[in-house]
Protein backbone atom coordinates (compact mmCIF):
# COMPACT_ATOMS: atom_id res chain seq x y z
CA UNK A 1 0.00 0.00 0.00
CA UNK A 2 1.78 3.31 -0.80
CA UNK A 3 0.99 6.40 1.43
CA UNK A 4 -1.68 8.24 -0.27
CA UNK A 5 -4.04 5.53 -0.12
CA UNK A 6 -2.88 4.56 3.44
CA UNK A 7 -3.10 8.20 4.19
CA UNK A 8 -6.76 7.71 2.96
CA UNK A 9 -7.80 4.96 4.29
CA UNK A 10 -6.71 6.23 8.02
CA UNK A 11 -8.33 10.02 7.59
CA UNK A 12 -4.42 11.30 7.79
CA UNK A 13 -2.11 13.46 5.59
CA UNK A 14 0.35 12.08 3.36
CA UNK A 15 2.57 14.45 5.00
CA UNK A 16 1.57 12.89 7.86
CA UNK A 17 2.25 9.49 7.49
CA UNK A 18 5.62 10.15 5.67
CA UNK A 19 6.79 11.81 8.60
CA UNK A 20 5.44 8.49 10.57
CA UNK A 21 7.27 6.45 8.44
CA UNK A 22 10.44 8.62 8.60
CA UNK A 23 10.31 8.25 12.80
CA UNK A 24 9.62 11.91 12.93
CA UNK A 25 6.43 12.35 14.61
CA UNK A 26 4.70 10.85 17.40
CA UNK A 27 1.48 8.55 17.14
CA UNK A 28 -1.48 8.05 19.09
CA UNK A 29 -2.58 4.59 19.79
CA UNK A 30 -5.99 5.29 18.08
CA UNK A 31 -3.66 5.75 14.79
CA UNK A 32 -1.76 2.65 15.37
CA UNK A 33 -5.15 1.17 15.39
CA UNK A 34 -6.28 2.37 12.42
CA UNK A 35 -3.20 1.51 10.35
CA UNK A 36 -3.27 -2.03 11.68
CA UNK A 37 -6.63 -2.29 10.38
CA UNK A 38 -6.06 -0.61 7.05
CA UNK A 39 -3.05 -3.03 6.71
CA UNK A 40 -4.97 -6.24 7.74
CA UNK A 41 -2.42 -6.71 10.93
CA UNK A 42 -3.03 -6.98 14.40
CA UNK A 43 -1.48 -4.06 16.08
CA UNK A 44 1.44 -6.09 17.72
CA UNK A 45 2.61 -6.72 14.06
CA UNK A 46 4.45 -3.34 14.60
CA UNK A 47 6.50 -4.29 17.57
CA UNK A 48 9.58 -6.54 17.68
CA UNK A 49 9.46 -8.19 21.83
CA UNK A 50 12.57 -10.48 21.06
CA UNK A 51 16.33 -10.35 21.10
CA UNK A 52 16.91 -10.84 17.33
CA UNK A 53 20.28 -12.25 18.21
CA UNK A 54 18.51 -15.69 19.95
CA UNK A 55 15.43 -16.04 17.26
CA UNK A 56 14.48 -19.14 20.06
CA UNK A 57 13.60 -16.78 22.65
CA UNK A 58 10.67 -15.40 20.44
CA UNK A 59 7.25 -16.44 21.70
CA UNK A 60 8.42 -16.84 24.64
CA UNK A 61 10.51 -14.49 26.07
CA UNK A 62 11.01 -10.50 26.47
CA UNK A 63 14.00 -9.28 27.43
CA UNK A 64 13.67 -5.86 29.35
CA UNK A 65 15.64 -4.04 26.81
CA UNK A 66 13.43 -5.61 24.40
CA UNK A 67 9.88 -4.70 25.41
CA UNK A 68 7.45 -3.26 22.80
CA UNK A 69 6.76 0.42 24.28
CA UNK A 70 3.70 2.75 23.72
CA UNK A 71 3.72 5.98 24.49
CA UNK A 72 0.46 8.31 24.69
CA UNK A 73 1.99 11.76 23.95
CA UNK A 74 0.88 14.44 26.70
CA UNK A 75 -0.65 11.98 28.81
CA UNK A 76 2.34 11.26 30.91
CA UNK A 77 1.16 7.50 30.82
CA UNK A 78 3.64 5.12 29.07
CA UNK A 79 2.99 1.18 28.84
CA UNK A 80 5.24 -1.71 27.93
CA UNK A 81 3.80 -5.07 26.40
CA UNK A 82 5.47 -7.86 28.71
CA UNK A 83 3.61 -10.82 26.91
CA UNK A 84 6.04 -12.40 24.02
CA UNK A 85 2.38 -12.49 21.89
CA UNK A 86 -1.10 -11.32 21.73
CA UNK A 87 -1.72 -15.01 20.48
CA UNK A 88 -2.46 -16.35 23.85
CA UNK A 89 -4.71 -16.57 25.98
CA UNK A 90 -3.74 -13.17 28.23
CA UNK A 91 -1.64 -10.06 27.87
CA UNK A 92 0.58 -8.51 30.32
CA UNK A 93 1.13 -4.70 30.35
CA UNK A 94 3.65 -2.40 32.90
CA UNK A 95 1.76 0.86 33.04
CA UNK A 96 3.78 3.60 34.24
CA UNK A 97 1.59 7.05 35.01
CA UNK A 98 3.53 10.22 35.36
CA UNK A 99 1.60 12.55 38.86
CA UNK A 100 -1.82 13.36 37.49
CA UNK A 101 -1.66 11.02 34.28
CA UNK A 102 -4.62 10.13 33.67
CA UNK A 103 -5.63 7.25 31.03
CA UNK A 104 -8.45 9.29 29.19
CA UNK A 105 -11.30 11.57 29.86
CA UNK A 106 -14.16 9.15 29.28
CA UNK A 107 -14.71 5.77 30.09
CA UNK A 108 -13.74 3.14 27.88
CA UNK A 109 -14.95 -0.84 27.48
CA UNK A 110 -12.94 -3.46 26.25
CA UNK A 111 -14.32 -6.53 25.63
CA UNK A 112 -11.58 -8.51 28.00
CA UNK A 113 -11.20 -8.70 31.68
CA UNK A 114 -8.58 -7.02 33.39
CA UNK A 115 -6.99 -7.52 36.53
CA UNK A 116 -4.26 -5.62 38.06
CA UNK A 117 -1.60 -4.59 40.91
CA UNK A 118 -0.46 -1.68 42.15
CA UNK A 119 3.44 -1.76 42.08
CA UNK A 120 4.46 1.60 43.42
CA UNK A 121 2.32 4.69 43.69
CA UNK A 122 -1.10 5.50 43.73
CA UNK A 123 -3.87 4.65 41.12
CA UNK A 124 -7.64 6.13 40.73
CA UNK A 125 -9.76 3.55 38.99
CA UNK A 126 -13.46 4.72 37.92
CA UNK A 127 -15.78 1.85 37.10
CA UNK A 128 -18.74 2.89 35.86
CA UNK A 129 -20.53 5.45 39.23
CA UNK A 130 -17.74 3.55 41.85
CA UNK A 131 -14.03 5.06 42.62
CA UNK A 132 -10.79 3.16 44.37
CA UNK A 133 -8.50 4.80 45.62
CA UNK A 134 -5.74 1.63 45.43
CA UNK A 135 -2.16 1.96 46.88
CA UNK A 136 1.17 -0.06 46.67
CA UNK A 137 0.20 -3.34 47.25
CA UNK A 138 -3.34 -3.36 46.09
CA UNK A 139 -4.57 -5.30 43.06
CA UNK A 140 -8.29 -4.69 41.31
CA UNK A 141 -10.25 -6.54 38.94
CA UNK A 142 -12.32 -5.01 35.86
CA UNK A 143 -15.14 -7.16 34.20
CA UNK A 144 -15.60 -7.31 30.56
CA UNK A 145 -17.77 -4.98 29.34
CA UNK A 146 -17.38 -2.60 32.46
CA UNK A 147 -16.20 0.98 31.67
CA UNK A 148 -13.13 2.50 33.07
CA UNK A 149 -11.03 5.16 34.07
CA UNK A 150 -7.48 5.17 34.99
CA UNK A 151 -5.46 7.89 37.08
CA UNK A 152 -2.73 8.80 39.12
CA UNK A 153 -3.81 11.01 41.60
CA UNK A 154 -0.60 11.06 43.42
CA UNK A 155 2.66 12.90 43.79
CA UNK A 156 5.12 10.29 42.30
CA UNK A 157 5.08 7.99 39.94
CA UNK A 158 2.33 5.18 39.63
CA UNK A 159 3.41 1.95 38.17
CA UNK A 160 1.18 -1.09 38.09
CA UNK A 161 0.62 -4.67 36.32
CA UNK A 162 -1.92 -5.00 34.14
CA UNK A 163 -3.32 -8.37 32.82
CA UNK A 164 -5.70 -8.60 30.35
CA UNK A 165 -7.51 -11.79 28.96
CA UNK A 166 -8.25 -12.49 25.97
CA UNK A 167 -5.56 -10.11 24.69
CA UNK A 168 -7.55 -6.74 22.98
CA UNK A 169 -4.37 -4.35 22.76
Amino acid sequence: MNLTALARAIGKSIGYVSQLERGRSEISISTLKSISEALGVQISWFFQGYDPDVPTEQGHVVRREHRRRLSFPGTGVDEELLSPTLTGEAELILSTFAPGARSGDEQVARMAEQSGFVIEGELELRVGSKRFRLRAGDSFRIARGESFTARNPGQATSLSLWVIAPPRY
